[in-house]
């Protein structure tokens, strides 16, 4: 039983063939430049790789080439489409109406398309890929597993905005929450490895950042908001701030909202502040070797981090678990080491030896109240679970 998992983006169309029997990656992969001209990098998991360029006038096409690296040439794993059962796509916004992974049907792309206010940049590209991977493979089942269900379970005073009511009854802006495969694998994963399902902060840390609040499973709150900008600086995010800068700023350069849009989302966060690179790896050379706006992105990082975690725990009253992943969660030890340090007062103490590690590790020290692990998250097996589960094919 093999599963497909996609990740479309407006011009990019990633993917992984899952083998579900064993849970083995077969292949994944990037289509890219899709509408400009186009290129595939295709892997195995036999070793084989091969990148090529190729025309993507649109997703179709995309889907197309796809299916043959997949079955034809050097790159094959499979003999023929019709071993693919199901698909999965991630899917970001689902707004309040899908708080679970769904089938996917006319409706629920039609509903995916009209959530595109409040998200852009994902749900149309999303919504358009689906309807071409329809086209390519045929009545093949397909799942939506989108990133805010998963926050869903937050209680109004957690996701509600003080602005006018009517606003959130008439458009739904409110606090969704994203990352949500990835706070919920994490989270998930922690309860397999520990037999326990306590009052758990888990930190997607990476070029875009999130934080969770989970309480026996349940999201109780999560640093984004009604979309990725909202928490804590992240490569070219600003993250929260006083909403007065925004118009502040707009009146003094005429700025459109969609200009200031593009302002906060693409050239703030690590570039904005050090105008080194949104890249925390060249952040951390560029600090070393004296760049003291590079070193305050970093400074700001972890303690914005720092509060954030302590809010949590103040608001769940207390904190059993400090889980960390994504990119930089999962591979920064400095990064952690500092956000962990001088926690001694939440009663937080790590293994400095233990924290060296990029790999699933419990980092604990000895004599710690709180247990503090690294575990790499794997949104593609969690959409792919969903999609079994779903589509009916146990």
């Amino acid at each position: 039983m093999k599963v497909l998992v996609i990740n479309a983006g407006s011009s990019s169309l990633k993917y992984q063939l899952i083998d579900m029997s064993n849970e083995e990656v077969l292949a994944k992969g990037n289509c890219e430049r899709i509408g400009v001209d186009g290129k595939i990098g295709h892997k195995t998991h036999t070793g084989y790789e091969v990148e090529y360029n190729v025309s993507f006038p649109t997703h179709k096409e995309a889907f197309m080439e796809l299916v043959k690296v997949l079955t034809e040439g050097e790159g094959k794993v499979i003999e023929s489409v019709k071993e693919i059962a199901a698909v999965g796509h991630r899917t970001l916004h689902g707004s309040e109406k899908y708080k679970v992974s769904t089938l996917i049907t006319d409706e629920v792309i039609s509903d995916i398309e009209a959530f595109s206010d409040l998200g852009p940049l994902h749900n149309p590209p999303q919504a358009l890929a689906m309807r071409a991977c329809r086209e390519v493979f045929g009545d093949v089942p397909m799942v939506a597993v989108f990133d805010t269900s998963f926050h869903q379970t937050m209680p109004p005073k957690a996701y509600m905005f003080a602005i006018p009511y009517e606003y959130y009854e008439k458009y739904s802006i409110r606090r969704y929450g994203f990352h949500g495969t990835s706070h919920r694998f994490v989270s998930g994963r922690y309860t397999e490895l520990t037999g326990k399902a306590p009052r758990l902060i888990t930190c997607h840390l990476g070029n875009g950042s999130s934080i969770a609040a989970i309480n026996n499973g349940k999201v109780m709150d999560t640093s984004m908001g009604l979309t990725p900008l909202d928490g804590f600086i992240m490569g070219t995010r600003c993250g929260a701030i006083d909403s007065s800068v925004v118009t502040y700023i707009a009146k003094k350069d005429n700025l459109t909202p969609d200009e200031m849009s593009d302002i906060l989302n693409k050239k703030s966060g690590f570039l904005g502040v050090s105008g080194v690179s949104s890249d925390c790896r060249d952040l951390k050379k560029a600090a070393a070797e004296g760049n003291e706006r590079a070193k305050l992105a970093l400074d700001m990082l972890v303690y914005q981090i720092k509060k954030v975690i302590g809010g949590y725990a103040a608001a769940m009253g207390g904190v059993d678990a400090i889980v960390f992943t994504g990119g930089i969660g999962e591979n920064d030890a400095e990064i952690r080491a500092s956000i962990l340090d001088d926690m001694d007062y939440m009663g937080v103490k790590y293994d400095a030896e233990k924290n060296k590690t990029r790999k699933e590790t419990q980092i604990t020290a000895e004599g710690s109240k709180v247990d503090v692990w690294v575990i790499p998250t794997n949104e593609e097996i969690l959409i792919a679970r969903d999609t079994v589960e779903l589509a009916n094919l146990k």
